[in-house]
């Protein structure tokens, strides 16, 4: 039986499923799913009622320029990587995450390092991972869009729960929240990030324009 305490929601399974989430969001989607079984699972029976919802729709005449247009999208959409670095040396991700360059590790805070995932961006939302030390607080935050959180190793704690590995957090302009590691070993998460995140408080105020992520 699972373990696995927080989920994505079902709208964002859905929307996974039926391939319509951001690159950097489905991402951090497929590593929460394959730590979680259950998720898994739901997604599986999502596609499964998708797929049969398509056959049975009546076929639809395609414009004269489809495929034209459809070639033109795809050349147009390579992708913007967010590294430079074209290796990945963390073998201990998980599957849908290996596949993808890393940055190197930059300090954001006392105890706190974060390097970039060579998921290409969708507008200003891109994809991070962040590695915090035992017993650190990150600053009160609060955001500018969505922010979307896999824990991979450690744990944390902050106002919705403790989120232990696999346990996935949705987070968005209306959260404020201060997380801190309570695992004895570093807390490593994957974050699908829209936009920066807003410092709280006068300490806030002050590295803001350090902390840009």
């Amino acid at each position: 039986m699972s373990t696995i305490t927080y989920k994505p929601s079902e709208e964002t399974l859905l929307a996974y499923a039926a391939g319509t989430l951001r690159g950097p969001e489905a991402a951090v989607v497929a590593a929460h799913i394959s730590l979680c079984p259950d998720s898994g699972r739901l997604v599986e029976t999502l596609q499964r009622v998708g797929g049969h919802l398509i056959e049975r729709l009546p076929p639809t005449r395609l414009g004269e320029n489809a495929f034209r247009n459809l070639m033109a999208r795809i050349d147009a959409d390579g992708g913007e990587s967010v590294v430079e670095t074209a290796l990945n040396e963390m073998t201990d991700l998980p599957e849908p995450l290996r596949r993808f360059p890393l940055g190197p590790w930059r300090w954001l805070g006392p105890g706190t390092r974060v390097r970039s995932v060579g998921v290409p961006k969708d507008g200003d939302c891109r994809v991070l991972l962040f590695k915090i030390d035992p017993g650190r607080r990150m600053p009160q935050h609060s955001h500018e869009g969505v922010e979307l959180t896999c824990v991979l190793s450690g744990s944390y704690r902050d106002e919705a729960g403790r989120f232990g590995p696999g346990d996935f957090e949705e987070a968005d302009e209306a959260t404020d929240h201060r997380p801190m590691v309570d695992s004895d070993l570093p807390c490593l998460c994957v974050v699908a990030l829209d936009g920066q995140i807003r410092l709280s408080g006068l300490l806030g105020r002050l590295i803001q324009p350090f902390a840009r992520l």
